[in-house]
């Protein structure tokens, strides 16, 4: 059973321009649906459709395939169908053709997770149905006004007594995020409610992203709930690669600076044993830093590590390296420490903080440390690395 996810996300949006690439907790809306639908057990492969080039390139950055989408399916009364079924057409003329499942994903929603993607795509699949949504759900009394201009109960007999909640039958909304079809009956009918229709309950928060006002309470409630948020869970025998900061990982975010302006950090000699270890099996290395300063190079050449420093937009030079090195996303490991960290944390396949990194990294981070930066968190990585059986 193939599936593949596709994340339609074009480049106009009248309510908060720019939305699909704002960064939200530091990782950009489209990179967020793209992180979690690649980590998805259900998912082969993972689509981006847009007409904007700014878009595609951060999904490409994120892990993600990108797809033109023609300028007459682009714009605001487009339906997400047309964008699906060009996607399909592009996807059909590949070697592998046709998936058997199409996942499609709304990047507005951007509390999305892979255990919910899994849960739509395999509920379908076990009541044999050819399609499913994830909603909420709601207890809400819904009203319309009548033909006179009055107010008439429509989920409700308002002109009885008022029903407790607990004696309604369950209703359920529409959370606007995970929707699965069978391809075959997609085609046919065209819409994604196509044939038997399943509703999956799912308890990712609901906020869809169309205003600034629901911006202001999506970061809101990552502020307030980011040790709640769902971690990804590391596969054995994952990891070929480990990507490391700098500042406030290899050293303990302090400087020294002498009266003629000469620097000097402090590092951790145990880390030292743990880049060692992790060399010694294979894994390859590499430190990337926005720091310019001479000493990030000298002490990446006492630890045998490749290095690129003054690095300010690290996502796509971590890119460019992953591909000239055949690596794939989830085969390289990251540990950093903060906000400018954050994408690549997203994007790789497992992601480590140490223990004082700022908020919005522990939040992004798979593992967290107990170890600080400077003082032992690398050597820390590389044991839980070893320990838990992540190396390829």
């Amino acid at each position: 059973m193939r599936v593949i996810a596709v994340i339609p996300a074009r480049g106009g949006s009248k309510g908060l321009p720019g939305k699909n690439i704002r960064p939200l907790g530091g990782v950009p809306l489209v990179a967020r649906t793209v992180d979690a639908a690649l980590h998805a057990a259900s998912v082969e492969r993972v689509f981006v459709s847009s007409d904007d080039a700014e878009i595609l390139k951060v999904a490409r950055a994120a892990g993600a395939h990108a797809i033109v989408r023609p300028a007459e399916i682009s714009g605001a009364t487009a339906s997400s169908e047309s964008a699906l079924l060009h996607a399909l057409e592009y996807i059909k003329a590949e070697p592998a053709g046709l998936p058997d499942v199409l996942v499609f994903l709304q990047c507005t929603s951007p509390f999305t997770t892979s255990v919910d993607i899994d849960l739509v795509v395999d509920t379908m699949l076990q009541k044999e149905a050819e399609s499913a949504f994830s909603a909420v759900e709601d207890h809400g009394f819904i009203w319309q006004e009548d033909g006179s201009g009055f107010a008439k109960g429509v989920t409700h007999d308002h002109t009885k007594p008022r029903q407790r909640r607990q004696d309604m039958a369950p209703r359920y909304r529409e959370n606007g995020a995970i929707y699965a079809m069978r391809v075959d009956p997609f085609l046919a009918e065209q819409t994604r409610f196509c044939g038997r229709t399943v509703l999956v309950p799912v308890t990712a928060p609901t906020i869809e992203i169309d205003t600034p006002e629901d911006w202001e309470m999506a970061e809101a409630f990552l502020a307030s709930h980011k040790a709640q948020l769902p971690r990804r869970e590391p596969k054995t025998g994952q990891i070929k690669a480990v990507v490391t900061d700098f500042d406030g990982v290899h050293t303990d975010d302090r400087v020294l600076v002498s009266q003629d302006g000469q620097e000097a950090v402090m590092c951790s000699r145990r880390d030292g044993m743990g880049i060692e270890r992790l060399r010694d099996r294979g894994v390859r290395l590499l430190i990337l830093s926005k720091e310019a300063n001479p000493v990030v190079k000298t002490r990446a050449a006492k630890l045998k590590m490749p290095v690129q420093n003054h690095v300010d937009d690290k996502l796509p030079a971590l890119e460019a390296w992953r591909t000239d090195h055949g690596l794939e996303w989830d085969e390289i490991a990251y540990i950093g420490n903060d906000i400018n960290d954050i994408a690549c944390m997203a994007a790789c396949g497992l992601a480590f903080a140490p223990a004082d990194a700022h908020a919005d990294a522990l939040a992004a981070a798979d593992i967290v440390l107990e170890a600080s930066g400077g003082k032992g968190a690398l050597r820390e990585m590389s044991d839980t690395l070893i320990a838990r059986q992540l190396l390829a």
